[in-house]
């Protein structure tokens, strides 16, 4: 393919070498004139392992070249990756000056020609940024019509410096964010050489999926820095803790408890959080992000019963009482305090949940539904069917099997809350779907 890259940067520069190297014919575009003259005579602007070689031989070939004529670059091209940079402002917002003016001159180009252009956004923005308000400058400035006149995705980069060449040709997923499936086809026929599983997805999905990257790679670190203060408190080698936690693959370092749905709670993690936040205010260890957790948790409850008094409906069933599916653990469960906060703001709630049996419970599972829900008795019901038939608002609370079928029980009149994802993926009559688009899903962290 022909390819224009904008922004000569790590990313830019990394990207226009590889797919150089991997038979497309590259043009290189920065206002930088020092960047162009290097990238133009072999070298690389920028330190990178490798890229000084990969540069040198590509440009050898006539595969890549260098220009600051944004104009002709888009003309002489099929395709724009674009690859400034998006710098943070004093407030923390993002500086989007850079990507406003290389639309403007992309636009600027495409009014001059005819041929269907695909344009990439491979720098990092926010999600909605491409489509609210990079595509108006593109259409603006070229007078042609996104969809019709030319593509458009978003294609994140997931580039390590340092390794940036290895990461690029060994990714564990390339993403493409796609307008329509014409633009996704343009990106991935880009990565032909790549072995690597493609996922195409919509654009603000792919916008958001870098910023969840990196955000999650912060916490990590300041997580493992929090352990590590903790352990040398108490004269333990933080390292061989996080090295032993590391080895357990099948909950600590893998997908287990990374869904979206409602809070966590059961016997154990609500109680080791507050001890082990305890303790660092003991050996006087500040510990922002442990300390965060229990409140954000809580905020994830008040969120749930917010879910409910917008309906602005009294008469609310819950199904699913247990903090986890296929238990009748119950201890400190989020759902028996929504429960708790709803018949407390005067709501005619009825509850099922048929591995909770009232009469069974023993122990501190019984004491602390005793001590939220002293009245539990008269708001439990034997039957699903009884609790659908008596709601105006259905709130699921956990990924029971039993309430698979749910959504397609529901009448027409009646609102949804799903909390734990349920109805991700599920056959969506015309009644649900309504329902849903008043609602929204929410997948669980407890399945």
């Amino acid at each position: 393919m022909r390819v224009s890259v904008f922004g000569l940067g790590y990313v830019g520069c990394v990207s226009a070498a590889c797919l150089a190297r991997d038979g497309h014919a590259v043009i290189g575009v920065d206002v930088d004139q020092q960047k162009v003259a290097a990238v133009a005579s072999g070298r690389s602007p920028v330190i990178e392992r490798g890229l000084d070689q990969l540069i040198a031989e590509v440009t050898r070939t006539g595969k890549l070249r260098a220009t600051l004529d944004s104009k002709a670059a888009v003309e002489q091209t099929d395709v724009s990756l674009i690859c400034v940079g998006t710098p943070s402002n004093g407030n923390g917002s993002l500086n989007l000056h850079y990507l406003e003016r290389v639309c403007m001159e992309i636009g600027e180009a495409l009014a001059a020609k005819k041929d269907y252009h695909v344009v990439i956004a491979r720098s990092t923005v926010l999600p909605g940024t491409l489509e609210g308000k990079l595509a108006p400058i593109l259409e603006k400035h070229s007078g042609r019509r996104r969809g019709d006149d030319f593509g458009l995705c978003s294609n994140p980069e997931f580039l390590r410096e340092g390794s940036a060449i290895e990461d690029y040709d060994h990714p564990c997923q390339i993403v493409i964010g796609e307008l329509d499936a014409r633009s996704g086809d343009g990106v991935q026929d880009l990565y032909q050489a790549i072995q690597a599983p493609v996922v195409r997805t919509p654009i603000k999905t792919a916008e958001m999926l870098k910023y969840v990257n990196n955000a999650f790679h912060a916490v990590k670190v300041a997580f493992a820095n929090e352990i590590g203060n903790l352990c040398s408190a108490h004269g333990i080698d933080g390292r061989e803790v996080m090295e032993l936690f590391c080895r357990d693959r099948k909950l600590n370092i893998s997908s287990s408890y990374l869904m979206p749905g409602f809070a966590f709670g059961g016997s154990c993690l609500p109680k080791d959080l507050r001890a082990l936040v305890y303790r660092s205010k003991e050996r006087d260890i500040d510990c922002a992000l442990l300390s965060s957790v229990l409140p954000s948790n809580q905020r994830q409850i008040q969120r749930g019963i917010e879910l409910v008094e917008e309906t602005r409906r009294k008469r609310v069933g819950i199904l699913g009482l247990s903090f986890k599916a296929g238990t009748d653990d119950i201890r400190e469960s989020p759902i028996v305090h929504l429960v708790e906060a709803l018949v407390g703001k005067g709501y005619q709630v009825s509850i099922y949940d048929e591995k909770v049996e009232l009469s069974r419970l023993t122990g501190a599972n019984k004491s602390f539904l005793e001590r939220e829900l002293p009245h539990i008795a008269t708001l439990m019901r034997d039957s699903l069917s009884e609790v659908l038939a008596q709601s105006e608002v259905v709130v699921i609370g956990n990924a029971s099997a039993s309430f698979q079928a749910v959504p397609e029980m529901l009448r027409d009149e009646q609102v949804f809350i799903d909390l734990v994802g349920i109805t991700r993926g599920h056959h969506r009559t015309p009644a649900l779907a309504a329902i849903l688009s008043q609602t929204g899903a929410y997948e669980s962290a407890l399945q």
